[in-house]
């Protein structure tokens, strides 16, 4: 190895490393001041208390909040999982003129601003006369859940073989269960890897789902503004320490199930 490659490598890991650091600090930081036992944000606590925590079962409108998140996200992942998948096959399968054009329309909503995306769908809805709350909201996650499930199924189908969904029929097997049997299982890695990043996404997003929000329907990034707002206390740590480990929940999940080196391939 060249000095120069050894400079060039050295200044890579220090990029790397300056970059982990940059990111990881607001996390420990937030985590820190949670176990804290003051009412207000210091470094470091004077005491370590779990007194945050406990008082998570008496904030006004966290459990219902919290609910809401969960279960938008849950549908939400559940139908763009559904309708990202029958999208990607027909971008593979499909002989059709701009399919690279519609390929990257549906994963456009990464491409854009938040704040865009959301007053875009607001105009829109609003233009279609849908004015419910919570189907608004539900409709809104499955376009910013859907981008992570076409991207990930698209890469792992152009990887797939479909000659062995003909040798399933040739056995015996009708079409449906041929796939069932066959597509299926071997975009497993890849429906956990989209569905995974898509509850993530759902749960975390703020800048779209405060357009389609009210007083009876709060998704939890919301209601954390609020109490923000309201009492500046480091309850609100306490609420991030505990979506930071749901995300670190969802990667062990996905490790056991199938290995954070084969998710990463999608």
């Amino acid at each position: 190895m060249t000095p120069t490659e050894r400079l060039a490598r050295l200044v890579m890991w220090m990029a790397a490393l300056f970059t982990v650091v940059f990111l990881m600090t607001p996390l420990v930081v937030a985590v820190a001041a949670s176990f804290g036992s003051s009412a207000v944000f210091t470094l470091p606590p004077p005491d370590w208390s779990l007194r945050w925590y406990q008082r998570l079962a008496v904030v006004r409108g966290l459990l219902p909040a919290l609910l809401t998140s969960l279960e938008v996200a849950a549908f939400s992942t559940a139908m763009a999982l559904a309708i990202g998948t029958l999208c990607a096959i027909a971008l593979v399968r499909g002989r059709f003129p701009g399919r690279e054009s519609i390929a990257t329309f549906l994963v456009s909503p990464l491409m854009l601003p938040g704040l865009v995306v959301g007053i875009a769908m607001l105009q829109g809805f609003k233009a279609m006369g849908l004015r419910e709350a919570y189907s608004s909201l539900l409709i809104a996650h499955v376009v910013i859940t859907l981008p992570y499930v076409v991207r990930t199924v698209l890469g792992s189908l152009t990887l797939f073989d479909f000659s062995l969904l003909d040798a399933a029929r040739t056995l015996g097997c009708n079409y449906p269960t041929a796939l069932l049997r066959v597509l299926v299982p071997a975009l497993g890695p890849a429906f956990l890897t989209s569905s995974m990043f898509a509850f993530l996404a759902s749960m975390d997003n703020y800048p779209i789902s405060i357009f389609f929000t009210d007083a009876w329907t709060k998704t939890l990034p919301i209601q954390m503004l609020q109490y923000v707002e309201e009492n500046p206390d480091p309850t609100i740590a306490a609420i991030s320490t505990g979506l930071v480990l749901l995300a670190i929940l969802t990667l062990v999940i996905g490790d056991r199930l199938v290995g954070l080196r084969k998710l990463a391939d999608f």
